[in-house]
């Protein structure tokens, strides 16, 4: 089982800070390190913009994925 350095619950958040408070999240990690984060959809959009802003620097692993709820580790390089 993984263990995560934080978790993000984007439900808790307004849409217009979902996405800061996951990118602060993700900054403070230190490498090798991970976060959960949680969502009520599939965080696709999130996903491209990480490939943006920080490519090569992230995994990516789905541990639940829907329909109603997911979980996707996102780990620091």
């Amino acid at each position: 089982m993984s263990t995560f350095a934080a978790t993000v619950n984007a439900t808790e958040y307004p849409p217009q800070l979902k996405h800061k408070v996951i990118f602060e999240t993700f900054e403070a990690l230190k490498p090798n390190e991970a976060m959960l984060l949680q969502n009520d959809h599939d965080p696709v959009p999130l996903r491209y913009q990480f490939d943006s802003v920080h490519p090569g620097k992230f995994t990516w692993d789905y541990i639940e994925q829907g329909p109603l709820f997911f979980q996707v580790r996102i780990g620091k390089v």
